[in-house]
């Protein structure tokens, strides 16, 4: 019997990168998937690779920024799988630019994308979690809202502040069941890494799916159980003392 057999999970930024990744994994521990990201074609890709291993997908292209077509997207699974177990808050912007130089514009995009995007689809996963009796969100953070680096504002902000969606949520969902946590990825080889030449790419990496390993772990643990924060990183990445 696989890990997850028979559960229902809903994964954004499922088209590609570690989305895509986690989509697999789950899908390859017996999970029903459901997949949110903007980019349908990439989406149906994914979907095809799930259906081709013997699993079940539903591709739903939603802006998760948007709250109708989150509204949407979760009804849609709903309709689908009657019931959602798992939720992985995983769709993240990037746009860098130190402080005095970063548009209110960029801005506004991440705090968009890594925060209004987790807290739409938190605030429908838990409506659904409580009356069915439990569940699980894991949301993706990064190392940056430990450790950050020059030219990050936007990004490392955001991720900070998805730590205290992830307390809060797991604070006020636990009398419900509903168990919530946060992943920080390190270097993760993901498509953006492999066709950029930046020198960050010269750095240790690990792959998507060695990742994916992690998160489906979290997100398999038994009902009583949570990881509350991991932090997952090449061995040889600097991290302590990074800057």
């Amino acid at each position: 019997m696989s890990k997850l057999d028979g559960k229902v999970t809903l994964v954004t930024g499922a088209s590609r990168g570690i989305g895509k990744g986690i989509g697999l994994g789950l899908a390859a521990e017996g999970a029903k998937v459901v997949l949110a990201a903007r980019d349908s074609k990439a989406l149906e890709e994914t979907a095809a690779m799930i259906r081709a291993g013997g699993g079940e997908a539903l591709p739903v292209p939603t802006d998760v920024t948007d709250e109708v077509q989150v509204d949407a997207l979760f009804s849609q699974a709903m309709e689908s799988f009657g019931r959602l177990d798992i939720l992985v808050n995983n769709a993240g912007a990037f746009d860098w630019g130190k402080v005095d130089d970063l548009s209110v514009e960029a801005w506004d995009h991440v705090v968009a994308v890594n925060l209004r995007a987790p807290f739409l689809c938190s605030r429908q996963a838990i409506r659904i979690m409580k009356d069915q009796g439990g569940g699980r969100i894991l949301n993706i953070g990064s190392i940056s809202a430990q450790r950050v680096r020059p030219g990050s504002a936007a990004y490392s902000t955001t991720k900070f502040g998805l730590v205290g969606l992830t307390q809060v949520t797991a604070l006020e969902g636990r009398e419900y069941g509903i168990a919530c946590s946060c992943l920080h990825p390190g270097n993760t080889f993901v498509e953006r890494r492999r066709d950029s030449p930046n020198q960050i790419n010269q750095e240790p990496m690990m792959s998507v799916e060695e990742l994916s390993e992690v998160a489906v772990h979290m997100v398999a643990l038994p009902p009583h159980m949570n990881i509350l924060e991991a932090i997952a990183l090449p061995l040889e990445q600097e991290y302590l003392g990074r800057g």
